[in-house]
């Protein structure tokens, strides 16, 4: 089997993380653990075994003080079948293997068990991607990958699937930050532990004007009221179940009782009836 290519360096990911925990910015954080709590809240079952998958442990653990705090490693701390719901919080965007991770989420929960994972996708930080293009283009000469590529939500609910698991639902919960200027959208990034950590990366040091020029640009065509920049932030939220005999299975095609045209009262074509025949 051919392995997944190595997009992230999980090494510099884990030392970004530790600076940003020293002063950390956890306001994404802190709505997701909000939104989460509110969507279990809706869920008609109880958890007794939670588990939650993050790079943020301390946050998560005050939240839900029962659950086992996972990192999110390669390889999870999961015991198969020990838990019946897991939480993947903020952290699927940086997986070399996303596949890989939800199957180990997947194998991780009971029958009937909930999985809920969160990550950055769709339109996160278009306009710092476009800034940096543009700007890079003009003072480089050429491009580097400075923003992770970000999925979008119909690829990312297919990877429920593919992970194996029943009833896949995947939605967006856009969220517009403002910012002085976008020195200080990739300030808050460095306070996240979200800053690049891409293989691929440019590691040399930019034009001392490149990140100037960033934030001239940024300002242009990204503004916000009050002579501030927005920001945008596209939580992705996935939600599958660990497949079980209780739940509700489709029917076969074929294997209705009734006709659709009979319910709503109308007729149907294409079974010999010419239009016009039957009743009025």
């Amino acid at each position: 089997m051919t392995s997944p290519p190595v997009l992230f360096d999980r090494k510099a990911l884990g030392l970004r993380r530790a600076r940003a925990a020293v002063r950390p910015a956890d306001f994404l954080h802190e709505a997701v653990v909000a939104e989460v709590k509110e969507r279990l809240a809706e869920v008609n079952k109880s958890f007794t075994a939670p588990a939650i998958v993050t790079g943020r442990p301390s946050l998560w653990q005050l939240a839900f003080p029962d659950a086992k705090i996972t990192p999110d490693d390669d390889v999870l701390d999961l015991s198969r079948d020990g838990h019946d719901l897991v939480i993947h919080s903020l952290a699927l965007h940086w997986a070399n293997d996303p596949v890989g991770q939800l199957v180990q989420c997947r194998r991780a929960l009971r029958p009937d068990g909930l999985f809920v994972g969160v990550l950055f996708g769709g339109q996160t930080l278009h306009e710092l991607r476009t800034s940096l293009a543009e700007t890079e283009a003009a003072v480089m000469n050429g491009l580097s990958p400075r923003v992770a590529p970000m999925g979008e939500i119909r690829d990312l609910g297919a990877l429920l699937q593919r992970a194996g698991f029943a009833l896949p639902v995947a939605d967006a919960a856009p969220v517009t930050a403002s910012y002085a200027s976008a020195l200080h959208v990739m300030r808050d990034l460095r306070a996240m532990g979200e800053t690049n950590v891409m293989m691929g990366r440019d590691r040399r040091t930019p034009p001392r004007r490149f990140f100037a020029e960033v934030a001239a640009h940024y300002a242009t065509h990204f503004p916000a009221e009050d002579g501030r920049v927005r920001a945008t932030f596209d939580l992705v939220y996935l939600t599958g179940w660990a497949p079980s005999d209780t739940q509700q299975k489709p029917l076969r095609p074929g294997s209705a009782q009734a006709r659709l045209a009979d319910a709503l009262g109308t007729r149907e074509h294409g079974t010999g009836e010419k239009p016009g025949d039957g009743p009025d």
